[in-house]
């Protein structure tokens, strides 16, 4: 192993070469399935690989270019731009041209590139330039053009299994060129499940909280790792903020609640602590979408276009500028007067539903597309609310008769 390898974070370095020591997602790659089928007939086509962080996305797009003797080209949508695109493109069109080699440009976090970016890249893709192996944590469907879509293969890649990232770590630990093999490590069978259960299904946060226990025990002879000691690497790892655990829960009930009490200061502080900790601000912008409409209602109607608007401007440009769009937002919430009038209202009418799921809808206020319709009474007497000068003239019930009683607000 080249001293610059040494240097590699342990998730980098256990990377798997091949799909023979690939791990999970067996229902893509395994013998016979579509997406194995593709890679080794050396047929692949666009694709965009939809699954939760530490999944294999950017593994398996590694694999893909190293078997199909494809150039790898790896780009962030976070940091990246038409600027980094376009030298892409350039250098796929010399490696075509000169060396009649492919080129595979991953682009990772697809969804952070707004709709003009996802349009530059659609020539290239039809005319085969270059194959775009896209990789988001977010459907597809609402974040990705239509028509990149049209023209790519969508897989969907699943959260590794408990007993898929034990494996991982066991190799990592046995590994004597990559991983940990060559020093003298006590941890128990107990203990390293319990980290791949802590892991929820991330590979890397599992390898690089394995790597953190282990690296700070400095140069000690023999290293044992426990329970306790796995549950500190892994707060520190995740910076205090775990985006699929507990503490990811804990701090967005931190700032819904802080918005409600209308303390602003606290729930600027509580966002930038899940922005910072690397969470999608799309999912911020979406709890404050039900936010707007939960705990303000019709106290202030204006909320919820903050809150879309919001939403749109951190689909438009993400991360970091659309912080500030959201911290708009949150500010906005936090200030703005509260009402759950809506959110007891809906509450209750769901009730309401699930024990009168089949009350009939009164005769005057039924649709009557035809002759016998009419003839058995649809729609007869029934008031049209504008032509009435008075609304006391146009009353006439609306709910089924045995809720015509029933006030929800």
């Amino acid at each position: 192993m080249e001293n610059k390898d040494i240097k590699k974070p342990l998730a980098d370095r256990m990377r798997p070469q091949d799909l023979e020591d690939f791990v999970g997602q067996r229902h893509i790659v395994g013998e016979g399935k579509m997406l194995r089928k593709i890679i080794e007939s050396d047929q692949v086509p666009s694709m965009i690989f939809w699954g939760p962080p530490g999944s294999g996305k950017t593994t398996l797009a590694e694999i893909i270019a190293k078997k199909t003797d494809s150039e790898f080209v790896h780009l962030s949508a976070v940091s990246s731009g038409v600027k980094e695109v376009k030298k892409v493109v350039e250098k796929a069109q010399t490696n075509l041209e000169f060396k009649k080699k492919k080129t595979i440009l991953f682009l990772d976090e697809i969804h952070r590139f707004n709709k003009a970016q996802q349009d530059r890249l659609l020539p290239y893709v039809e005319d085969g330039t270059l194959t775009l192996i896209g990789a988001t944590t977010e459907n597809p469907s609402f974040e990705v053009n239509s028509a990149l879509i049209s023209r790519s293969r969508v897989f969907v890649l699943e959260a590794l299994k408990a007993e898929d990232i034990k494996h991982l770590l066991e190799r990592a630990l046995s590994d004597k060129e990559k991983g940990f093999g060559k020093m003298d490590i006590k941890i128990s069978a107990e203990d390293i499940e319990f980290l791949a259960e802590l892991s929820n299904g991330d590979a890397r946060t599992a390898l690089n909280v394995l790597e953190l226990s282990v690296m700070s025990e400095g140069k000690a002879k023999e290293i044992k790792i426990d329970k306790e000691k796995i549950k500190e690497a892994f707060q520190r790892t995740n910076l205090l903020y775990d985006k699929g655990g507990e503490q990811h829960y804990n701090i967005i009930s931190a700032l819904h609640k802080s918005m409600r009490g209308g303390d602003a200061d606290a729930a600027l502080y509580w966002m930038a602590r899940m922005l910072e900790g690397g969470e999608d601000p799309l999912y911020v912008a979406r709890r404050l979408i039900r936010f707007a409409s939960e705990d303000i209602g019709i106290a202030n109607s204006f909320a919820l276009d903050q809150a879309v608007s919001a939403y749109q401007a951190c689909h438009f440009i993400g991360m970091p500028e659309c912080a500030v769009n959201l911290a708009q937002a949150v500010v906005y919430m936090s200030k703005s007067k509260k009402s759950n009038a809506l959110y007891k209202a809906y509450y209750t009418v769901k009730q309401d539903v699930e024990n009168f799921p089949n009350e009939p809808v009164p005769i005057h206020l039924r649709n009557a597309p035809t002759k016998l319709m009419k003839e058995l009474g649809y729609g007869k007497d029934y008031k049209y609310t504008p032509d009435f000068e008075n609304p006391e003239d146009a009353a006439q019930q609306f709910m089924p008769d045995k809720l015509k009683k029933r006030k929800y607000l």
